[in-house]
């Protein structure tokens, strides 16, 4: 097996590698908040199929033939949100995030001025990847349970002709 990662854009015959990886990768998450039933951790295979069909922007990493993680990308004006990083549990530590999100910011490339996401406000791993790629902490949105969950930017730089 190689060690090269690509990442390229999904497709809905993905669907099913995509769900399991995230239920995989999620599951830290739903132990650190004692919270089982996450959105990623319940997404059905029928909803992951459908952002894939949609306007959302999906991309897998693969090591190999192997998907080994994947995001999403859904552009609202001049914001893409980044959405449902997953990374393979015995994959993470290895780049694999970090590359999916320079892959996400190059997809959004001339059409957008930010990128925004969210992550828990206990998930101080994310929060440090983040981070480390350029996100600025925004602040916290407390939820009615757990420690809430914060919120991240990044600003992009546009070309002063572009169009977004």
């Amino acid at each position: 097996m190689t060690d090269q990662v690509t990442i390229a854009p999904a497709g809905v015959a993905d669907a099913g590698e995509i769900l399991t990886v995230q239920r995989a990768a999620y599951l830290v998450e739903a132990q650190r908040y004692a919270d089982p039933f996450l959105p990623p951790l319940t997404e059905t295979l029928d909803e992951v199929r459908a952002a894939l069909a949609g306007p959302t922007i999906v991309l897998a990493a693969r090591r190999g033939p192997r998907l080994i993680g994947s995001v999403r990308v859904r552009i609202d004006g001049d914001t893409a949100h980044v959405g449902r990083l997953s990374v393979a549990p015995d994959q993470q530590g290895r780049g694999v995030g970090g590359l999916l999100l320079a892959a996400a910011e190059a997809a959004c490339a001339g059409r957008v001025a930010r990128l925004a996401l969210f992550t828990g406000a206990a998930s101080a791993e994310n929060v440090r990847l983040y981070q480390r790629h350029g996100y600025v902490l925004l602040g916290h949105r407390p939820l009615n349970t757990g420690p809430g969950l914060v919120d991240l930017a990044k600003t992009l730089d546009v070309p002063a002709d572009a169009d977004v």
